[in-house]
C-alpha cells in the first residue's frame, strides 16, 4: 500500500483522537465531563489490551496453543475482589492525593523520599522494554502494510528502524499536549481519558474484522479452520497444553503476574486509580472489563491457526499475521484498518505509561534533590521556580522514557517477540505486589523491610530474566548462561542455585518473590516502625475510617506564618486553584482561623491538607521535606509520641465501645420504658372507654325507665291500655339494665380469674336445642330459616351448662342481629368431633365482617374503639365474656368472615379438660 496514504490515514487517525481530547479537555472545563460514566473508565481500563493483545497474543497462539489466554485469566478471575482491593487502592489515594503506584509505596511506609525513588527505577527499567515492544508493533506494521514484497517474509520481523524513531517522536508530541500540561499530577486528565476509551473501541472492532474475515472468509468457520490445522503435526500438538509446553507452573505463573499487573502497572495505576472519578463505576467495570478481554481474543486462536496454515516454511514472525493475513488476500482496506487498531492498541499503552512514569521520575528522582537546595526556604519566589521545573521535568521525562524505549527496541527489542519482551516486564512490576498487599492489610511492614524486599526482588528479577535477553543480544558472553557467574553452575540464570526444569519465567519469578517476601516480612519483624509510619499504616490499613481529604491526624505544629503557607501553594499551584483550596479547607473546617495577619500561625490541620496538596504535585516525600525545611514546620511525630497516641488512641476505641454498648444498653431500657409508658397510656385510654361504654349502656334503660315513670305519675287519668304498655316497657328495661350489670361483673370475674365452673357431663345435641329455644322467638319475628347439623354419636363434653348456654346464645343473637331483614335471612349451626375435640359452628348470611376486624370483635373495647363504625345492638360485651368462657374451658374461638359474605363463628372445646 502506498506509504503516503498509510501516512495520511496514521495522522488523520491520530487528528481524531486531538479532536476528542480536546472536545473532552473543553467539556471538563464547563463542568460537563465526558468520561464521568462507568463505560468510559471500564473502556480506559482496556489499555491493558496492547499490541501485545493485538499481535503478540497471536504469536503466542501460533507456538503454545491455547496457553495465550492464561496473561488475560488473571484480571478476569481477580475482577469480583475489585470492590475490596482495587477500591481500597482508589479510596487511598484520594485521601491522600497519590498520583503513581511509588507516590502509594512511599506514602505507605513513612513517605520515604528513598522507597518512592527505587519505585520509580525499578518502573522505569521494567517497562521501558514493554514500550519498546509498542514502538516495535507501530513499526513492524507500517513497513509491512507500506513494503509487501519485501517485509512479508522477511525474518524475524527486521525493520528499517527509521519507522520506529519517527513514531516515538510522534507519540512523544501527542503525550505531551495531552498528558503533561498541568503541574498538579492530581488533575485528571479527561482528554486522555476519552481518546484511550475510544481506541480500546477501535481495536476491539478491527480484530474482530480481522478475525472474522479469516475465520468465515479465508475459512469455513471455527470447525474448518481447527480441523486443517489437526491433520498438520505440527499444529496438532497446539489442541494438548502439555505438549505445547505450558505446565502447571507456567499457568500459575501467568495468573500471578497478570495479577500484578492489572494492579500495579503504571498505566494501570493510572487509569483505574488515579483517573478513577466515580468509586462506584467499578460495579460496572467488574464485569465490563472481563467481558471485554472475551471479545477481543475470541479470534486469537483461529487467526494463529489459519496464519501458521497459510505460511507454514515461509520463516514468517507469527506477531504478524493478523496484519499479514487480509493483505495478502489483496484486501488492502481491511488491512488498514487492521493497522490502525494495532496502532491504537500501541499508542494508547504508550500515552498512559509515559504519562505515569514522567510524573513518577519527576517527583521521585527531581524533586527530592530541588527541595533540600537551600534557595528553596529563602526566596518564596523560588516556589514558583520549583513549580515550572516540575512541569518541565515532566515533558522532559516524557521524552527520555521514549527515547530509552527506542534505544532498547534498536540494540535488543528487534530480537525478542512482542510476547517475551511483555512477560519480563509484568515479572518486574509483580515485585511490588508483596509491599502493595502488605501494606494494604498489615501495619507491620517497615520501609526498611519494604526497601529490602524491591531490592532483592529486583535483583533476581534482573539476574534470572534480563540478563538471558542481554547474552543473546551480544551484549554479555554465552558462558553466563552455560558455567554462570564466576564459572559457578548454581549462579546460572536458568538454573539459579540448583533450581531447574520450570521454565525462564516461573523459575525468575519464584526466585525473586521468595527473597522479597521473605526479606521484607523478616526485617519488618525485626526491626520496629517510626512513628510515621505507624500513622501511615493505620491511615492505609483503617482508610475508610475517613470521608475526605480533610480529614486524619494533622501531625505538624509550629509557629509557621500562613502567608508563607499561601505563598508555597501558590507557587506549586498558582494563585487561582491555591485560593480555591485554602476557601475548600474554610468551609470544610470553620474553626480554623484563615486571616490575612503576617503573624498568624497556620492551623495544624491546614499544614496537613497543604502536604496533601503538594502531594499531589510533587510527590509525599517531596512535600513532607517541604514543609519542613521550606517554611519551618516541623512534624509532631516521634516514636515515642506516636505509641503514646495510638496505646491512647486504643484505649479510647475500647471506651468508645463500652460507651456504644452501654448506650445501647441504655437506648434498649429507655425503649422498654417507653413502650410500658405506652401500654399504660392505652389501658388507661380503654379503662376511660371501657366506662365510657358502661355508663352510656346504663344511662340508656335508666332514661327510659325515669321517663316512663314520670308520665304515669303525672298523668293518673292515663287509659289502662296505655299504663299497662308503659308499665311493660318499665319492666323490660329494668330486666335489661340487670343483664348489663350482670354482664360487667362476669367480666370482671372472667379478668380476675374469680370464675369458677360448675362442670358436669353435658349431651352437645342438648346444649344446642337448649340454645335454639331461647332464642327461637327472635327468629321467628325477623322470618330467619334455620338449619341445624348436629352428628349423631358426638361425645360428651366435661363443661358447665349455664356458661355454654350463654355461649350459645351470646352467637346465636349475634347471628340474628346480623342477618338479612328481607325475609331471606338464613343461619346455620353445625355440630361435629375434631382431633379430640368438639367443634360447633354458627353461621349467617349477613353482611359480614372486614378481615382486619377479626381480632379485636373479641375485645371488650371494640365498640368504644370503633365508634365511627355502625355498632350492632348489644353492650359490645357479649363477644369479649364468650372468648373467656370458651378459654375457660381450655377451647378456641375464632370468626371466618369477609364484607357481603357473611360471617361463621366457630369454637372448640376439649373432649376431656383438667379439672
Amino acid at each position: 500500500m502506498n506509504r503516503l496514504l498509510v501516512i495520511g490515514f496514521s495522522l488523520g487517525y491520530l487528528a481524531l483522537l486531538f479532536g476528542v481530547a480536546y472536545a473532552a479537555e473543553r467539556r471538563s472545563a464547563e463542568r460537563r465531563s465526558l468520561v464521568s460514566n462507568p463505560y468510559v473508565y471500564a473502556l480506559s481500563m482496556a489499555v491493558y489490551c496492547t499490541a501485545w493483545t493485538f499481535y503478540g497474543s497471536v504469536g503466542r497462539a501460533a507456538h503454545f496453543g491455547p496457553a495465550f489466554v492464561g496473561i488475560y485469566l488473571g484480571p478476569t478471575l481477580l475482577a469480583p475482589a475489585w470492590w475490596l482491593v482495587l477500591r481500597k487502592i482508589i479510596r487511598i489515594c484520594r485521601l491522600q492525593r497519590l498520583t503513581s503506584i511509588a507516590d502509594f509505596i512511599s506514602a505507605r511506609y513513612g513517605k520515604s523520599a528513598w522507597l518512592g525513588a527505587l519505585v520509580t527505577v525499578v518502573c522505569v527499567l521494567g517497562v521501558v522494554p514493554y514500550i519498546s515492544l509498542q514502538i516495535k508493533a507501530i513499526a513492524v506494521s507500517f513497513d509491512i502494510i507500506t513494503q509487501q514484497s519485501t517485509t512479508l517474509h522477511a525474518a524475524n520481523g527486521q525493520v528499517d528502524i527509521s519507522s520506529a524513531f519517527y513514531t516515538t517522536v510522534g507519540l512523544a508530541f501527542f503525550t505531551i499536549i495531552f498528558g503533561v500540561r498541568s503541574v498538579e499530577a492530581t488533575e485528571r486528565h479527561e482528554g486522555m481519558v476519552l481518546a484511550v476509551a475510544l481506541e480500546s473501541l477501535v481495536k476491539l472492532v478491527a480484530f474482530l474484522l480481522v478475525g472474522g474475515f479469516v475465520t468465515f472468509g479465508l475459512f469455513s468457520g471455527f470447525g474448518d479452520v481447527f480441523t486443517q490445522a489437526a491433520a498438520v503435526p505440527a499444529l496438532s500438538r497446539l489442541f494438548t497444553l502439555h505438549e505445547a509446553g505450558t505446565s502447571g507452573a507456567q499457568w500459575l505463573t501467568l495468573l500471578v503476574l497478570s495479577v500484578s499487573a492489572i494492579l500495579l502497572l503504571p498505566r494501570q495505576f493510572q487509569v483505574a486509580v488515579v483517573e478513577n472519578v466515580n468509586e462506584n463505576h467499578l460495579r460496572k467495570a467488574m464485569w465490563l472489563f472481563p467481558l471485554y478481554l472475551i471479545v477481543i481474543n475470541l479470534f486469537v486462536l483461529p487467526v494463529a491457526l489459519g496464519g501458521a496454515l497459510r505460511y507454514a516454511g515461509r520463516g514468517l514472525d507469527a506477531d504478524t499475521f493478523v496484519l499479514a493475513l487480509p493483505l495478502d488476500a489483496g484486501h488492502r482496506w481491511l488491512a488498514l484498518l487492521t493497522y490502525l487498531g494495532g496502532l491504537s492498541a500501541a499508542s494508547s499503552m504508550i500515552i498512559v505509561e509515559t504519562i505515569a512514569l514522567s510524573v513518577m521520575m519527576s517527583n521521585h528522582l527531581l524533586m527530592p534533590l530541588l527541595v533540600r537546595i537551600p534557595a528553596a526556604h529563602a526566596d518564596s519566589r523560588w516556589f514558583a521556580y520549583l513549580g515550572r521545573i516540575a512541569l518541565q521535568s515532566r515533558r522532559l521525562a516524557v521524552v527520555v522514557v521514549l527515547l530509552l524505549a527506542y534505544g532498547y527496541y534498536a540494540v535488543v527489542g528487534h530480537l525478542l517477540s512482542l510476547v517475551d519482551i511483555g512477560l519480563i516486564s509484568f515479572a518486574a512490576v509483580a515485585q511490588f505486589m508483596p509491599v502493595v498487599l502488605g501494606g494494604l492489610y498489615w501495619k507491620g511492614g517497615t520501609q526498611q523491610g519494604a526497601t529490602a524486599g524491591i531490592l532483592a526482588g529486583f535483583a533476581l528479577w534482573f539476574f534470572t530474566l534480563v540478563v538471558p535477553t542481554m547474552v543473546g543480544a551480544g551484549m554479555l558472553p554465552m558462558s553466563l548462561l552455560e558455567h554462570g557467574v564466576a564459572g559457578i553452575s548454581s549462579l546460572r540464570p536458568y538454573a539459579l542455585f540448583g533450581l531447574q526444569d520450570l521454565g525462564s519465567l516461573p523459575h525468575g519469578l519464584f526466585w525473586s518473590w521468595f527473597f522479597n517476601v521473605g526479606l521484607y516480612v523478616g526485617v519488618s519483624l525485626a526491626g520496629r516502625p517510626s512513628g510515621l509510619e505507624q500513622q501511615q499504616a493505620a491511615m492505609f490499613v483503617d482508610v475508610f475510617r475517613y470521608r475526605n481529604v480533610f480529614e486524619g491526624p494533622a501531625g505538624w505544629q509550629g509557629a509557621t506564618p500562613l502567608p508563607d503557607l499561601r505563598a508555597l501553594l501558590t507557587g506549586f499551584l498558582g494563585k487561582k486553584r491555591a485560593m480555591q483550596a485554602l476557601q475548600a479547607f474554610a468551609d470544610r473546617v470553620p474553626d480554623a482561623q484563615l486571616t490575612n495577619a503576617l503573624t498568624t500561625p497556620a492551623d495544624p490541620r491546614l499544614l496537613a491538607y497543604a502536604e496533601k496538596l503538594l502531594a499531589g504535585t510533587v510527590g509525599p516525600a517531596s512535600a513532607r521535606l517541604l514543609l519542613a525545611s521550606a517554611i519551618g514546620a516541623q512534624e509532631t511525630i516521634s516514636l515515642d509520641s506516636v505509641v503514646d497516641i495510638l496505646r491512647e488512641s486504643q484505649q479510647l476505641v475500647e471506651a468508645n465501645r463500652q460507651l456504644q454498648k452501654q448506650s445501647r444498653q441504655l437506648q434498649r431500657l429507655t425503649d422498654d420504658l417507653r413502650n410500658a409508658y405506652q401500654q399504660l397510656q392505652e389501658l388507661d385510654m380503654r379503662k376511660d372507654e371501657f366506662l365510657y361504654t358502661v355508663t352510656h349502656e346504663l344511662r340508656t334503660p335508666l332514661t327510659s325507665i325515669r321517663a316512663l315513670a314520670e308520665i304515669l305519675s303525672d298523668n293518673p287519668d292515663l287509659e289502662e291500655e296505655e299504663r299497662l304498655r308503659f308499665l311493660n316497657t318499665i319492666t323490660k328495661e329494668t330486666e335489661r339494665l340487670g343483664r348489663l350489670i350482670t354482664l360487667v361483673l362476669d367480666l370482671e370475674k372472667y379478668e380476675s380469674g374469680k370464675a369458677t365452673l360448675e362442670r358436669a357431663p353435658l349431651a352437645v345435641a342438648d346444649i344446642i336445642h337448649d340454645a335454639l329455644d331461647a332464642v327461637g322467638q327472635l327468629l321467628r319475628d325477623k322470618h330467619i330459616r334455620l338449619e341445624v347439623s348436629v352428628l349423631p354419636g358426638l361425645p360428651a363434653l366435661s363443661g358447665d351448662r349455664d356458661r355454654l348456654m350463654q355461649v350459645l346464645v351470646n352467637l346465636l343473637s349475634n347471628a340474628v342481629k346480623s342477618c338479612r331483614v328481607d325475609g331471606f335471612g338464613h343461619i346455620w349451626v353445625r355440630a361435629e368431633a375434631a382431633d379430640n375435640t368438639v367443634r360447633i359452628q354458627v353461621a349467617d348470611n349477613g353482611k359480614g365482617i372486614d378481615p382486619a376486624l377479626h381480632e379485636l370483635i373479641f375485645d371488650k373495647f371494640f365498640q368504644a374503639q370503633n365508634q365511627t363504625m355502625r355498632k350492632p345492638e348489644g353492650s359490645g360485651l357479649g363477644l369479649a365474656i364468650t372468648k373467656k368462657i370458651v378459654e375457660l374451658h381450655a377451647g378456641r374461638i375464632w370468626v371466618e368472615s369477609a364484607p357481603e359474605q357473611g360471617a361463621r363463628f366457630s369454637f372448640e372445646l376439649p373432649l376431656a379438660v383438667d379439672h
